[in-house]
């Protein structure tokens, strides 16, 4: 018994989600930053805060039409027309405004007579002007560190004139510890979400060893699949060990219980069960969280739909618990499994709630948060 417990790889406790976000919140550092293209830019994250010279220098045209002075057309209207004190100049989009003048007014707005040139109708100051400094003022950041960046976000960098940005962007290598379809499908959807979320991810060969990954100075952190339970070649808690430190083996989430965490040198390790469901559980809870640490992000997960249960949801105290949620017919939130949630199951849910540790579910009619699968 004694020769069998040094060869397994044995669950002594399950701790608690609360604990391990915490020690990752402790141990693990902020990638360092990096300069990229706007272009190459999508989805990552500030590390610096993008700020943008003063522009437009000058106050300019918003849409075509006459640029006049406001304070010349009060009054006006289409049976009093007042005449302008000079004749005012045609403008285009993005035309500096002329000289003594501060707004558009409409070609309809305006008549010109063989005596001079008539306001018809009342202008508001600023009207189709843009002020010096309205689009960019470099006191006030366009984006701010820790802000994911999106391709709005982009665009308007490059019509700001920024080509670079300093980012952050975690360098995450894959490694599927056998090469099964159901390891290779949990390291395609984490590396996936990885992209989506601003880091970059590679997938390595199954089998490939935590050094090989390790060995790389492009690797800020390693995603392992498969052999964290007891089974007779499960080895991937050993194996880490080896190269480092395991910090956690046990986690009290279901699915997900067999997860492990721990760090070689600085670099974290975390090792996803061989199971989809427990793999896609524990990414969500604990990978999500340990990527965005290592981004310096202060990105918010998806906004979740609340969502009246058509059931209730009974769960274990002292264990958080993943929940797949189809909607019903009837706008209802369906708990589809518990524990473990087959293919189908993920296949027909519309997405995801989680019970908390400290509660044994929810009963039917609660109004749950319910968030979207990657």
């Amino acid at each position: 018994m004694t020769a069998d417990r040094e060869v397994l790889q044995l669950i002594q406790r399950l701790t608690p989600l609360a604990e391990v976000l915490a020690l990752i919140d402790g141990e693990v550092k902020a990638v360092i930053p990096r300069t990229l293209d706007v272009t190459a830019a999508a989805g990552r994250t500030l590390a610096t805060d993008a700020a943008a010279p003063w522009r437009p220098a000058a106050a300019t045209a918003l849409h075509d039409g006459w640029a006049v002075s406001a304070d010349d057309t009060l009054g006006a209207g289409g049976y009093a027309p007042i005449l302008l004190a000079q004749s005012p100049q045609r403008v285009e989009v993005g035309q500096a405004m002329p000289p003594d003048t501060d707004s558009i007014a409409p070609y309809d707005a305006v008549k010109k007579t063989a005596s001079g040139a008539e306001a018809l109708v009342a202008i508001n100051p600023g009207e189709g002007v843009l002020p010096a400094g309205g689009d960019c003022d470099p006191a006030i950041p366009l984006r701010r560190a820790g802000e994911r960046l999106r391709a709005t976000d982009l665009a308007a960098f490059a019509a700001a004139g920024l080509a670079r940005v300093t980012v952050r962007e975690p360098r995450v290598r894959i490694l599927p510890l056998r090469g099964s379809g159901v390891i290779n499908s949990a390291a395609r959807v984490v590396a996936t979400d990885i992209e989506r979320r601003g880091g970059a991810s590679r997938i390595d060969e199954p089998g490939c060893g935590i050094g090989v990954a390790l060995a790389a100075e492009t690797t800020d952190a390693v995603i392992v699949i498969g052999g964290t339970g007891s089974g007779r070649n499960d080895n991937s808690v050993h194996m880490l060990s080896r190269e480092g430190r395991v910090a956690v083996h046990g986690l009290a989430l279901a699915p997900g219980e067999t997860a492990a965490l721990g760090f070689v040198d600085t670099r974290p390790v975390l090792l996803l069960p061989g199971r989809l469901d427990a793999a896609l559980a524990v990414w969500l809870m604990v990978g999500r969280h340990l990527l965005s640490v290592l981004a310096a992000s202060k990105y918010k997960d998806e906004s979740a739909e609340t969502m009246t249960l058509s059931r209730k949801v009974a769960s274990a105290v002292g264990l958080a618990e993943l929940v797949p949620i189809r909607r019903t017919p009837e706008g209802e939130a369906e708990p589809l499994a518990t524990r473990y949630l087959p293919l189908s199951s993920l296949a027909r849910s519309e997405g995801w709630i989680l019970v908390p540790p400290e509660s044994e579910g929810f009963p039917a009619g609660a109004g749950v948060p319910v968030r979207p699968w990657p």
